[in-house]
Parts: structure tokens; C-alpha cells; sequence
């Protein structure tokens, strides 16, 4: 599965080593007059739970504070903290940066260009899914150049950034970049840099992921933090069969939603699929990373575990990938189709289905698929190879998010009939 990387990490190893400018941190355990002494210098902190679950000021697991009292208080409680079946490894507190502007910054691979592409926009802070596509600038980084101060300076320019900012934000985020292609990431997101009242651009909130067929990543030179995680029956099923044979993966990770069930292909793809379905209020009910040219009956089986657990509870089935080499989309696409036939009676009403897939026997497969849905009556919409990916988890997540705050306005007799 592809490894990722929380704020502490960051703050902790990678920033020092890249020249990115931070705020400052402590991490938990740490005596009382560490803590006081902090906060003396910085007057308000935030307390956060390291743990790599998004979501987490949501469900209370960020924490603003005042006094050395109330931070030891949130820093025991917050390092216990769990969230959609994952478990807090510590705490940490995070200087408060008095901020008059805030900007968004992600680099990912984006399959338009088959290139990383740095996105931009300065209304950080916020979800990206909410800002305008007119607020927001995406520039493909060529792997062999780089992305130099001059063209970061262009696209904050062309944003309406203000001067005095542009040249160190843009400083830090050539730095950024160097961090990104160093370290063998597939994605890593600022969200927010929040710039000083003397323009100085510190990086608040982090998360990343490293690809791991990436020599690079094997290069970073410190060890990576383990996470306690609590495993449910589902994962323990999956992870026992994905043990029993060498043909194709069949990795998950619960996450405990009750929106989308997510059967994705495509490693780094699926991470970034699963980050764009919780911005866009889709709940996902685990990771997976499924494919490897799988043979019919190993990916039968694969789907038919996530079916019998999830199939019940799900308000969007989302089956999604980039664009396979080898992984024969026919085979793949009439196992899944035949595992749902198999397991609808678990439903008591129909299930929107979204498709986004490009590979060998693309079409093949589609008709397999088209064809089982329509038996059962479930509605569908296929999205075709070309179609960016996150466009399609963004559209599963909106839909997802429309369906459950529709059934929740249903009036109270209508439920019950």
C-alpha cells in the first residue's frame, strides 16, 4: 500500500532538511515547563492527534489553547484519540500563526499531463472542492527541469497574490517541489500556508505520500513512524486472502465511512481517489488498491468480500482506476460483475453505480459490467478513459453527499412506509 506521511513527520523530519518554513512544534510526552514555555513565546497553540485520517478538526481532534493547563489536557486526550478506524500514535502541539492570507498548494500526478502538477490557489483553508475553478491554478512541473521561483512567481502573480508575498512563498515552494521529487512522493498537500503580517509563508497543515516503486522514497534516510490501527473483520478477511496467492493484490484499509465503497486499481491513484472523496463529502468506507492482472477468480473473490461486508450500508458504489498496462479490464470488470449479482439480495433498494476505467478490453469489460447492472435495475454513469480521475471521484463524492442529505430531508411518515 502506498505509505503516508502525517504533519509531525514532516515537521519533525523533512522540513528542517528541505528549508521549509514551518511553525514551530513540540511533541507529546514532554515535561510541563516544555509546554509552558511554548506557550509563553506564542501565546496560542494548536493541539493535534497524529494520525493519518483526514478530517480530523471535523471530529474534534484539532484543538486551539491558551494555557499550559488546558494544551497538557488536550495533548493526553488527542494522543488516545481515534478516528474511522484508525488510532492516534501521539500529540503534538503547533504554534498558532496570526495569518492575513492563507494559500492552498498540492502537487500530484496528473494523468492530462502524465506529469506532477502543482496546484495553487489563495483561498486556503479551506475544502478545495468548494474553491472556484477561477480562484485556482494547476501548472505541470516537468520532471527533468523542475519548478523554478520564476514560474511559481507567474502563477501567484496571476492569482492576484499580493507582492511582498510572492517572492518567499514562491522560495518555499521551489522548495516544496525539491521535497516532493527528493523523497519519491505521489502526492503531498499544504493546506494552508498561512503568511505573517511580514509576509513570512509558513507551512500549517501537511499531508503526503510516498511512492513506494520509487527508489527514491527507499532514500529518505529516517525510519517511518508505525500506527497503531484497530482491524476490523473486513480487513482481516481481506488481508488472510490477499496472503493466500501471489496473483494480484487485494489490499484495504478500513476507514469506517458509511458513504462510498471504493473497488480501485492503480496504487498512488487510489490514495489520491480516497482524498477526493473525502473533500467532496463522500465518506469512503475503506482504501483499497486492488489489480495486478488478477485472474478471473481471484478478482471475483476480492470483490466478493468487500460486497458481503460493505454491499448493505453503501450509498454509492464507486469502481474506478487510471489507465492499466496489463491488467485485462474484461476479466477484472465480469469478476466484479458477477460478485454483484451475487450479492444485490444483500440490498434493499438500488445502488448508483460510477465506472472510470481505461486498459486492455476497456469495452469488454464496460458491456460486462452495463450488462449485469441492468438486470438488477441499478442506475449507472461510465466515465470514459480520458477522464481525469479525481473528476470522477469528485462526481461519486457530491453524489454521495446529495443521496444521504436527501434521505436524512425525507419526511418522517415517508421513511417509515
Amino acid at each position: 500500500m502506498p505509505q503516508q506521511l502525517g504533519e509531525l513527520t514532516f515537521l519533525r523530519e523533512l522540513a528542517p532538511r528541505f528549508a521549509i518554513p514551518v511553525p514551530e512544534f513540540l511533541e507529546w510526552p514532554a515535561e510541563r515547563k516544555a509546554v509552558s514555555d511554548c506557550l509563553d513565546r506564542w501565546k496560542t497553540a494548536l493541539a493535534k492527534a497524529d494520525i493519518l485520517v483526514g478530517g480530523r478538526g471535523k471530529a474534534g481532534l484539532v484543538e486551539r489553547v491558551d494555557s499550559a493547563a488546558d494544551a497538557i489536557r488536550a495533548l493526553k486526550r488527542l494522543s488516545a484519540a481515534e478516528l474511522n478506524g484508525r488510532m492516534a500514535r501521539t500529540s503534538y502541539l503547533v504554534q498558532h500563526v496570526p495569518a492575513k492570507h492563507e494559500v492552498y498548494t498540492a502537487i500530484t500526478y496528473d494523468s492530462r499531463w502524465l506529469s506532477p502538477a502543482i496546484t495553487l490557489s489563495l483561498k486556503g483553508g479551506v475544502d478545495v472542492e468548494t474553491i472556484a475553478e477561477s480562484d485556482k491554478r494547476t501548472f505541470p512541473v516537468d520532471v527533468y527541469q523542475g519548478l523554478d521561483a520564476y514560474q511559481a512567481s507567474e502563477l501567484l502573480e496571476s492569482l492576484g497574490c499580493p507582492r511582498p508575498v510572492i517572492s518567499p512563498l514562491s522560495r518555499a515552494l521551489v522548495n516544496l517541489w525539491d521535497m516532493f521529487i527528493t523523497s519519491g512522493m505521489r502526492m503531498c498537500e499544504v493546506n494552508p500556508w498561512r503568511i505573517t503580517p511580514d509576509n513570512r509563508p509558513l507551512a500549517c497543515d501537511f499531508k503526503g505520500v510516498l511512492d513506494e516503486a520509487n527508489f527514491k522514497h527507499r532514500n529518505i534516510e529516517f525510519e517511518l513512524p508505525e500506527y497503531p490501527e484497530s482491524v476490523s473483520e473486513f480487513q482481516q478477511e481481506m488481508d488472510r486472502w490477499n496472503a493466500a496467492s501471489y496473483q494480484g493484490q487485494a489490499h484495504v484499509s478500513d476507514l469506517g465511512g458509511k458513504g462510498v465503497l471504493p473497488i480501485l486499481f492503480g496504487g498512488g491513484a487510489s490514495t489520491i481517489i480516497i482524498e477526493t472523496l473525502l473533500q467532496s463529502g463522500g465518506d469512503p468506507m475503506f482504501l483499497s488498491d486492488f489489480g495486478g492482472n488478477p485472474p478471473y477468480d481471484r478478482m471475483r473473490g476480492t470483490a466478493s468480500i468487500c460486497f458481503r461486508h460493505k454491499l448493505a450500508d453503501a450509498v454509492v458504489l464507486l469502481i474506478l482506476g487510471g489507465k492499466a498496462n496489463n491488467t485485462r479490464i474484461d476479466v477484472t470488470f465480469q469478476a466484479i460483475a458477477d460478485a454483484l449479482a451475487e450479492h444485490a439480495h444483500r440490498r434493499s433498494s438500488e445502488l448508483p453505480v460510477i465506472v472510470g476505467r481505461g486498459g486492455p478490453r476497456l469495452v469488454q469489460g464496460l458491456l460486462a459490467l452495463q450488462r449485469c447492472l441492468e438486470e438488477l435495475g441499478w442506475p449507472y454513469t461510465i466515465f470514459g478513459p480520458d477522464t481525469p480521475i479525481t473528476m470522477v471521484a469528485q462526481y461519486a463524492g457530491r453524489l454521495c453527499q446529495y443521496l444521504r442529505s436527501s434521505k436524512e430531508a425525507e419526511p418522517q411518515s415517508q421513511k417509515q412506509q
